[in-house]
């Protein structure tokens, strides 16, 4: 059972999610919060899989809050709910240690099947995130970027570069898996230790710092 709790200054949206998301037979919204404030101090009692995190609420936003639930010990899966795509949100909230971009209008089986993604350890960005994303990486990607995301990369060894470049093509651990005939827990050690290596507190860290170094394509 994936443990949920929402958090969002809107009464109806919390509503709208706790009721869509209660249909689901692994799926238990545990709790609501109306502020990041209030949201944080709830995480921290009901200790559940995954938060569904709005952006623009009051005392805490939602970016601020994904940073001090990403502080804790063990910190949840989040996942930013938002009714804006600009660039500057999905960036700020990947910093933050989101793993997860969603837009408000984003169909409802699209949301439940983000959070089953998201609580198995795997990002998720909506299609016109990921867009943003990309351009974002495309037009910022001049030579020091690049360099730097090259002598990032330059620290790993030759499997783990392999595994950050699908990591930066979007492939889930399993999906690695198959790609590089490896075990998924050999995989999961792998994207471990490109956390530590890389500095990164998500997967889409890493992916952006492949595609930086120029190193996604096939």
């Amino acid at each position: 059972m994936i443990r949920v709790v929402v958090v969002d200054d809107d009464p109806l949206v919390r509503s709208a999610l706790t009721l869509m998301l209660g249909g689901q037979p692994d799926v238990a919204v545990v709790g609501e919060a109306g502020d990041g404030r209030a949201g944080v101090t709830l995480v921290r009692e009901l200790r559940p899989d995954v938060v569904l995190m709005d952006i623009r609420m009051p005392r805490l936003d939602g970016l601020a809050a994904t940073r001090e639930l990403h502080a804790q010990p063990d910190p949840p899966r989040v996942i930013v709910l938002t009714t804006f795509d600009a660039d500057d949100h999905v960036v700020g909230a990947l910093a933050a240690g989101a793993d997860g971009f969603l837009l408000k209008d984003t169909p409802p089986p699209e949301i439940v099947a983000a959070l089953r993604k998201v609580a198995s350890g795997d990002p998720m960005l909506s299609p016109s995130v990921t867009r943003t994303l990309i351009e974002r990486v495309r037009s910022g990607s001049g030579d020091g970027r690049a360099a730097a995301a090259q002598s990032r990369l330059a620290a790993l060894t030759e499997r783990e570069l392999e595994v950050a470049r699908a990591v930066g093509r979007g492939l889930s651990n399993a999906e690695i898996a198959t790609a590089l005939h490896l075990s998924v827990p050999t995989v999961k050690g792998h994207v471990s230790r490109l956390f530590d290596k890389l500095h990164a507190t998500n997967r889409v860290q890493i992916a952006i710092c492949v595609h930086d170094a120029g190193l996604a394509a096939e």
